[in-house]
């Protein structure tokens, strides 16, 4: 494995020059990984094509979804590579920020279907767009259920090809890497089965312990694959010691549960144009999040049991989705959210100044994680 020259003392001054070369080198980073996320689907639609040209939109919505996106676990992962000494050209960081993208696809398209939300960064979601498929081609049966079924397989195929992607490959860290990367795929699952287990069982359950188990769902959920596990990824790739992946979880663990708990606020309050999701969406699917878990925890109880009643119903008309989110203000918990995510921030970046890596990854890391706490899409 090709290794950096020793890096510089995490005490050095923050300097402009080395700001605006590491905004260069994290470009060129995320232009590799696209180009090679473009190679790697051409190659596959290559082989599809000579199954069936039928199965190329298989292929065709997995590239739309990678298209684009905000790279930030790719991002994390590669700085968690640069932090442990790991080389900028190196192929190996480059295949595991495509790993990482086409698994964070396959969570995309499988979560849709799951949370039964049409759309998708502005669009239609692919489980839509097979059903869409499905009208204007006037084909029979059910568009619905071939929608679904069609987006299953197609996140399977990009799980697989995010599977396949990773162990493409070579590195010295690679064995504690694949510990890494499987911990990941096994923990999003559990979060995700607690996820909709909770949507189904909360309502009684004691809602004293709402929040924990909001919590609970989301830093198994998401946390950990959105940061902690892409930051110890990249670090791991390049034969961190455990010391230093304990310090990069102290300080991406939070990030992670700050970036969810931002994430829960959008899906109820953010703004449609940005988040390009329609007002309420997480209303409307059931999410038992640490928002709505603060809420029934602190609300009156005929506002609880309003909130009880309505939360997971499609057919919400704007006026009841009006009602929750003030019923959310007025209790306080939409506050209390706020002050967990600056909060998590605080830790999150107070773990950051302590890791032994050098100034440039420092300041990159750091402005990573202020786009994460405070985005508003």
């Amino acid at each position: 494995m090709n290794q950096t020259p020793a890096l510089p003392d995490a005490s050095t001054t923050s300097d402009p020059k080395a700001s605006a070369s590491s905004a260069d080198e994290q470009d060129a980073y995320i232009a590799a990984v696209a180009l090679k996320l473009d190679s790697f689907l051409a190659e596959k639609h290559r082989l599809l094509a000579r199954i069936s040209p039928e199965t190329l939109v298989l292929i065709d919505s997995i590239k739309t979804l990678v298209t684009g996106g905000k790279r930030m676990r790719a991002l994390l992962c590669y700085w968690g590579w640069r932090g442990a000494g790991g080389s900028p050209d190196s192929t190996a960081i480059i295949e595991a920020g495509a790993a990482l993208e086409l698994f964070q696809s396959a969570a995309l398209i499988h979560d849709d279907i799951i949370d039964r939300s049409d759309t998708r960064r502005g669009g239609p979601s692919v489980h839509k767009r097979f059903s869409t498929l499905h009208t204007e081609q006037k084909f029979s049966l059910d568009e619905e259920r071939f929608g679904h079924a069609a987006a299953i397989l197609t996140g399977d195929l990009c799980l697989s090809l995010s599977e396949e992607m990773f162990s493409r490959i070579e590195s010295g860290g690679s064995h504690r890497a694949r510990e890494v990367f499987n911990i990941m795929r096994t923990e999003v699952m559990a979060g995700q089965y607690l996820d909709i287990l909770e949507e189904v069982s909360g309502p009684s359950k004691p809602h004293e312990t709402a929040v924990a188990r909001a919590f609970s769902i989301i830093r198994y959920k998401s946390a950990k694959y959105s940061s902690e596990h892409p930051l110890a990824l990249g670090g791991a790739l390049a034969g961190a010691e455990e010391a230093m992946l304990t310090s990069y979880s102290a300080f991406a663990l939070p990030l992670g549960e700050a970036f969810q708990l931002r994430d829960d606020v959008l899906g109820v309050f953010g703004d449609p144009a940005k988040t390009g999701k329609p007002a309420g969406d997480d209303l409307r699917e059931g999410k038992r999040t640490v928002l709505v878990g603060l809420t029934i925890d602190s609300a009156m109880t005929h506002e609880r049991d309003f909130f009880d009643q309505n939360l997971g119903r499609q057919d919400l008309t704007e006026a009841e989705v009006e009602r929750l989110c003030t019923i959310m203000v007025d209790s306080g918990a939409l506050e209390r959210t706020e002050e967990m995510i600056a909060q998590l921030s605080a830790e999150a970046f107070a773990a950051l100044a302590e890791l032994p890596v050098s100034t440039e990854v420092r300041e990159a890391l750091e402005t990573l994680g202020q786009r994460v706490v405070s985005r508003t899409s």
